[in-house]
């Protein structure tokens, strides 16, 4: 299983006005630094907590159909299935009827059932599904404990800025972080 996003979030859940209001910034020196900063905190709360926080489109690549005939889409929410591609032995690929799936958005990991088998696959990456994820297009639709993860981070990260370089970052999490996020990561058994 490998999941590649293929189209990014054209907007942060956090504005660069945001985060200097958080840190009580009232120059423009740092916007730049700033801003990756902002950046890179969505991408460290979305990857501790398996969520695109804004729409963004992804691709799931699975070798085969589980047995179960039951596919887990582990990033969360899902929004939409755009389409499911089966590949066959000689590359050829096809795409699979939305009336032979059922969808199911509202579990997590989200489910993509097939009512029908699949025809016999390419050995490796023999089956490709397109989708969107995220809460929505701005950073209103973001639930705000996740935005105030981010503002941590960031807010962390710039006064750390001096004792590290880039490279080396991230250096640490601030207190409470992990507390924020726990309630939005997916469950394990």
């Amino acid at each position: 299983m490998t999941l590649i996003r293929t189209v990014d979030p054209v907007a942060e859940p956090v504005t660069l006005a945001e985060a200097k209001a958080h840190l009580r910034i009232d120059h423009t020196d740092d916007d730049e630094l700033l801003a990756g900063l902002v950046r890179a905190a969505r991408q460290e709360v979305e990857r501790s907590t398996g969520m695109a926080l804004l729409l963004q489109s992804w691709r799931l690549v699975l070798d085969d159909l589980p047995e179960s005939g039951c596919a887990l889409v582990r990033i969360h929410p899902l929004r939409e299935v755009q389409s499911v591609t089966a590949f066959g032995s000689e590359g050829e690929g096809t795409i699979i009827d939305p009336a032979t799936y059922q969808v199911d958005a509202v579990s997590r990991p989200a489910r993509i059932h097939f009512n029908a088998s699949v025809a016999p696959l390419r050995a490796m990456n023999g089956l490709e599904i397109d989708f969107t994820a995220g809460f929505g297009e701005a950073g209103t639709d973001v639930p705000d404990p996740l935005k105030r993860a981010i503002l941590l981070l960031v807010a962390h990260w710039y006064e750390l800025r001096a004792g590290y370089g880039p490279a080396d970052q991230p250096v640490s999490y601030p207190a409470g972080f992990d507390r924020i996020v726990a309630g939005y990561r997916a469950g394990r058994l």
